[in-house]
C-alpha cells in the first residue's frame, strides 16, 4: 500500500526546531497555522463522511506541531460488536510498516553507539546464517534503510494465524531468505524481509531480543505506554487493542488477528496519542530517542534515482507535497491501512489510522486533505535542470513504450506469476507525452515527466546491462521482456486450452468406430499414443482452470503457507509432461504404420503442442514443480 507521492528535488538535512510553550503553534512561511480547533474543525467535517463512504467502522488520528500533542481524536468503532469507540489514548492500531521506522531508529541508535555502520557489509554482524555474495558489492545496512538492498520480494509464508507458528526470527530469516536479483544501490525494491534482517541485526549488538530492545529503548523513554513491539500482544493491552474488518464484506467482517513472521517489519501496534510522542521526537531533533546529529542523519536523502524524484532518508519515504518536504511512511496489515506524515519545514506532524480494507481511500483522502489545510501549495516550480546521474547506479535514459512490472516482485519462486497481474503498459505519444499506469505523463525538460494532476513524477533510468526502469516519486518500474507481457502469455494461455479442448475428440472418434467398425484399423501403439496425448492435453487444460479458481478465489492462505491444494495442483504438469513424452515417443515410433488418416496425424501433433506450450508458460514462471523458496 502506497500513499499519493509527489514531486521531490534537491534537498537538504532537517533541522530540530525549537518548540514552543503556546497551544496554538504560530505558522511559518507557506504553513497553515495550527491549533486544536482547527483541526477538530477539518477532522470532524472530513473523517465521518468518509468513513460512512468507504464502508470503515473505525479510525484514530493524532496531530503534532510545536513540541506537543495539537489533536487526537477518535472516530467510530474499535470493535463493532463490543460498541467499543475507537478511543486515541487506549485503542491500539496495528501500524504494519510503520513499525519500520522504529526498526530504523533502533538501528540509527547503535550506530550512534558505535556498534553498528552503515556502509558495512550485513554479514559482519551476523551469526548463523549470512547473505550470500550473489554480487561483488556487499548487501549493507545503509542498503537495507533505503530498501536497495536488490533482495526479490516474497509474501507466502510471511503471516501466521497463532503463535505457535511462528519461529524465531533467526529461524525465519535463514529458512526464508530472498534470492539476491539486482546488485545493491541499483534501484529500490521495497523489502519487508531487509527491514527484519535490520531489526535482526539490532538484536544481535545490542543482546537483546526485538520486541524488548524497541521496548527498552523507544516505547518507555517516549513514555509510549499503550503501544508494543511484542505479540500476541501483552495481557495488559489486549483489551484495548482493535479488530480490523474487511469494507466489501456485508456488514463488514472482522479479519482475525494476524501474527507477522518478520516482526522488525510490522509487529507494532500503538495508540494514536502514543504515535504523537514518537512524531514529536522526530520533529524536535530526536529528544528522547536520538541526538540531533544522528536525527539529522537519518532524515537527510540517502537514496534517490534522481535527485529531482522522491526517495528515500534512511527509512522514511522521502517526498514534497504542495511544495513542502515530507518524510512520511504508511502502512497495511490485516484490515488497518495507516499513514505517518511528517513535515518539518512546518513543524508539523499527522498519523491516521482506519480498521477497514477501503481504508486505504480513506486514510489517502483525509491526508491530502489535512496537507491542503496545513501545509498548503506553496506554488513552487516543479525541479528542474540538467539530467544528473541519482545517487542510485542508474543513468537517465529515453523514454521506452513496453510493459513495466513494480521492482517489488518476486523472481524465482511461484510468486513470480504475481508479476503477470501487476505489470502496467507504458505509450509514449509522437508529441513525447507518456501514458501509464491510466494517467497522462507531460514532459517537462530535461527527462522530467510530471503526472496530469500534478501530485507524481516520472524520470525513465538505464541500470547495468540491459535492464531498463521508470523510476517515480514512490515505486520503481522495470521494463519487462516480450516473453513476460501479459498479450504473449494470454496468447500461449489460450491457445493451450483451446487446442487442449479438442483432446475430447479422440475418446468421441474411438467411441464412434467401435460403434460403425469401418476405415483402416489402427496400429495398437498409435491409440495408446493417442490416448495419451490426450489425457496429457486435457491435464493441461485442468491445471490452467485449477489455476486460475487459485488466483481468484483462494489466494488469502498463501499469506500462512502454500496450500495443501496448491501443492496437488503441481502435481498436474509432472503428470502430463510424464504423459506427453511417452506419447511422443509412441507417436514418433508408431509414425508408419498407424493406419491413421491425415486428419488424425495432424490432431496428434496438435494435441503434443498443447503440452509443449504449458511447459513453455510452466518454465516462465517458475511453476515446474514446487518453487516455493
Amino acid at each position: 500500500m502506497r500513499l499519493p507521492s509527489l514531486i521531490i528535488g534537491v534537498l537538504l538535512g532537517v533541522t530540530a526546531i525549537p518548540a514552543p510553550s503556546a497551544a496554538a503553534v504560530r505558522s511559518q512561511p507557506g504553513c497553515g497555522r495550527v491549533t486544536a480547533a482547527a483541526v477538530a474543525g477539518y477532522a470532524d467535517s472530513t473523517m465521518p463522511q468518509r468513513l460512512s463512504r468507504d464502508r470503515v467502522p473505525g479510525a484514530v488520528m493524532s496531530v503534532v506541531s510545536g513540541g506537543r500533542t495539537q489533536f487526537a481524536r477518535g472516530y467510530g468503532f474499535a470493535d463493532v460488536a463490543r460498541h467499543t469507540p475507537m478511543d486515541p489514548q487506549r485503542s491500539l492500531v496495528r501500524i504494519a510498516s510503520i513499525t519500520k521506522l522504529f526498526t530504523w531508529a533502533a538501528v540509527m541508535q547503535q550506530v550512534e553507539a558505535g556498534r553498528l555502520d552503515l556502509n558495512a557489509d550485513v554479514n559482519r554482524y551476523l551469526t548463523g546464517f549470512r547473505v550470500p555474495a550473489t554480487f561483488p558489492a556487499p548487501v549493507t545496512l545503509g542498503a537495507l534503510l533505503s530498501h536497495t538492498a536488490g533482495f526479490e520480494d516474497r509474501v507466502i509464508g510471511t503471516g501466521a494465524r497463532t503463535a505457535g507458528d511462528v519461529p524465531p526470527l533467526a529461524d525465519e530469516l535463514a529458512a526464508a531468505m530472498p534470492a539476491r536479483v539486482r546488485p545493491p544501490g541499483e534501484i529500490t525494491a521495497y523489502s519487508n524481509y531487509g527491514a527484519a534482517l535490520a531489526g535482526y541485526v539490532v538484536a544481535q549488538v545490542s543482546g537483546e531480543p526485538w520486541d524488548r530492545y524497541v521496548q527498552r529503548h523507544l516505547l518507555d523513554p517516549l513514555g509510549m505506554a499503550h503501544s508494543t513491539a511484542t505479540e500476541p500482544v501483552p495481557p495488559a493491552l489486549a483489551g484495548d487493542l482493535a479488530r480490523s474488518y474487511d469494507s466489501d464484506a456485508e456488514p463488514p467482517a472482522p479479519i482475525p488477528f494476524t501474527f507477522d513472521t518478520l516482526s522488525p517489519d510490522g509487529a507494532i501496534s500503538a495508540s494514536a496519542a502514543d504515535m504523537a510522542k514518537f512524531m514529536t521526537a522526530h520533529l524536535d531533533g530526536g529528544r528522547g530517542i536520538l541526538s540531533p546529529d544522528t536525527t539529522a542523519l537519518m532524515h537527510a536523502r540517502s537514496f534517490g534515482a534522481d535527485p529531482r524524484l522522491g526517495g528515500y532518508a534512511h527509512g522514511f519515504m522521502d517526498r514534497v507535497m504542495n511544495g513542502h518536504r515530507v518524510l512520511m511512511h504508511d502502512g497495511s496489515w490485516e484490515g488497518f491501512q495507516s499513514a505517518l506524515v511528517l513535515v518539518p519545514g512546518c513543524d508539523l506532524g499527522l498519523f491516521v489510522s482506519a480498521n477497514g480494507t477501503n481504508g486505504v481511500d480513506t486514510v489517502s483522502a483525509v491526508v491530502d486533505g489535512f496537507m491542503g489545510r496545513f501545509a498548503p501549495p506553496t506554488g513552487a516550480a516543479d525541479p528542474t535542470g540538467a539530467p544528473v546521474a541519482g545517487v542510485g547506479g542508474t543513468s537517465p535514459a529515453v523514454a521506452q513504450p513496453g510493459f513495466y512490472a513494480p521492482t517489488r516482485r518476486a523472481a524465482t519462486t511461484v510468486e513470480r506469476l504475481t508479476t503477470l497481474l501487476g505489470e502496467f503498459r507504458l505509450t509514449v505519444a509522437g508529441d513525447g507525452t507518456v501514458h501509464f499506469k491510466g494517467r497522462t505523463w507531460i514532459p517537462q525538460g530535461d527527462g522530467v515527466y510530471r503526472r496530469d494532476d500534478g501530485k507524481d513524477h516520472l524520470m525513465f533510468r538505464s541500470g547495468p546491462g540491459s535492464a531498463r526502469y521508470v523510476a517515480t516519486d514512490g515505486p520503481a518500474y522495470e521494463l519487462l521482456g516480450s516473453a513476460e507481457e501479459p498479450l504473449v502469455n494470454a496468447a500461449v494461455v489460450l491457445a493451450v486450452l483451446g487446442l487442449g479442448l479438442s483432446a475430447v475428440a479422440v475418446p468421441l472418434a474411438a467411441g464412434w468406430r467401435r460403434l460403425r467398425p469401418r476405415g483402416p484399423v489402427l496400429a495398437a501403439r498409435w491409440r495408446v499414443s493417442r490416448a495419451l496425448a490426450a489425457t496429457a492435453a486435457l491435464l493441461a487444460v485442468a491445471f490452467l482452470v485449477g489455476l486460475t479458481v487459485t488466483l481468484t478465489t483462494g489466494t488469502g492462505d498463501f499469506l500462512y503457507a502454500v496450500p495443501t491444494s496448491f501443492r496437488v495442483l503441481l502435481t498436474l504438469p509432472l503428470v502430463m509432461l510424464a504423459l506427453a513424452a511417452v506419447a511422443l515417443a509412441g507417436t514418433v515410433t508408431g509414425w508408419r504404420g498407424s493406419g491413421a488418416r491425415v486428419a488424425s496425424r495432424i490432431h496428434q501433433v496438435v494435441l503434443l503442442a498443447v503440452p509443449a506450450g504449458l511447459t513453455w508458460f510452466l518454465w516462465q514462471w517458475n511453476l515446474l514443480g514446487w518453487q516455493f523458496g
